[in-house]
């Protein structure tokens, strides 16, 4: 049998932390045996929580545990075709000299954010019904510099998933263990896993949750996330204000590369047809949404309340303040 290599995806939230202790009880169980081994990796996109960055730099020596490798997504490459097409192709489809110009200016060279990186080659942010950033950021990236080299010198290797099945339909549907060939076995430890069973395993290893966990945030893997819901962003508004100057910032540059002029962080259902760029910039940008997730239900009356009310010092959509 080939000797086996365990890859764990970590992102430095709850579920993927509590797949890490688990990952140290299961090697103590292995210390016997020979041709297992364990590595951890971190998808660094640009897009995260200062707070979670130093979470998972700190967490094996908190916990005893791996080393966490870190990896990024480098698009060099991809900027020097993209420059290439829009220059051939943009013209010929009738988009505006200013528009490509301003594109082949602003994908002269990677920012070195891989996040902002990839939405300048899209020329728009990810949606729910485009997810690509999961792909290009974690998946392709952990898969191209850990995953395929191991595999090329003829180990085995288990790729772990933090995932649950009760976190959404689609995620129930996934089976715990598959082969996907070649050697390369998807493991899903905690497909059957409930959130208290999660933070139990936090406890039982005396390691606190990301630190984001008490100050509102139902997601920690990027700030914000593309799908954060309206409370959340409420939350990031009033406590870190910072990353919404930061996404105002990205989605300036990214509009500067979009075909159409303009591209939003959050897609609004209706920020299309007949609109022009401006109307959708002017509807859609993250300050518009940040001013709706200031409303109270039904988005058309300011919460005067929530506004102004003082920031609580612990705040959880887990119970981790009780």
């Amino acid at each position: 049998m080939k000797p086996v290599t365990h890859v764990l995806s970590y992102s430095g939230g709850k579920d993927s932390t509590a797949l890490y202790l688990l990952g140290i009880e299961i090697a103590e169980r292995w210390a016997s045996r020979r041709g297992q081994t364990i590595r951890v990796v971190f998808a660094d996109t640009g897009n995260e929580h200062p707070e979670t960055l130093d979470y998972v730099r700190d967490l094996p020596r908190r916990s005893g545990g791996p080393a966490i490798e870190w990896v990024r997504a480098d698009f060099t490459a991809d900027f020097a075709r993209k420059r290439h097409y829009v220059a051939e192709h943009w013209p010929a489809d009738g988009v505006p000299d200013s528009i490509v110009s301003q594109a082949l200016e602003v994908l002269a060279e990677p920012t070195g954010i891989p996040f902002l990186d990839l939405c300048l080659l899209k020329g728009r942010f990810p949606s729910r019904r485009a997810q690509f950033c999961t792909s290009e950021l974690k998946v392709i990236p952990i898969t191209e510099q850990i995953i395929l080299p191991l595999l090329e010198s003829g180990l085995a290797v288990f790729s772990w998933q933090g995932i649950r099945a009760e976190e959404s339909p689609e995620r129930a549907t996934k089976p715990r263990i598959q082969s996907v060939g070649g050697g390369l076995w998807i493991w899903r430890p905690l497909h059957a896993w409930t959130i208290d069973r999660v933070f139990a395993i936090h406890r039982r290893h005396g390691i606190e949750p990301n630190p984001l966990y008490r100050q509102g945030m139902h997601r920690v893997g990027c700030m914000p996330c593309i799908n954060c819901r309206k409370d959340e962003l409420r939350e990031i508004a009033r406590r870190f204000p910072d990353h919404i100057d930061k996404i105002a910032a990205w989605e300036a540059i990214a509009s500067q590369a979009s075909k159409r002029g303009a591209t939003t962080f959050f897609h609004k259902e209706n920020a299309s047809g007949d609109r022009s760029a401006e109307e959708i910039f002017a509807g859609a940008n993250v300050r518009q949404a940040v001013a709706w997730a200031m409303t109270s239900r039904g988005g058309k009356q300011l919460d005067m309340l929530r506004m102004h009310e003082p920031l609580p010092v612990c705040s959880s959509a887990y119970g981790l303040c009780e």
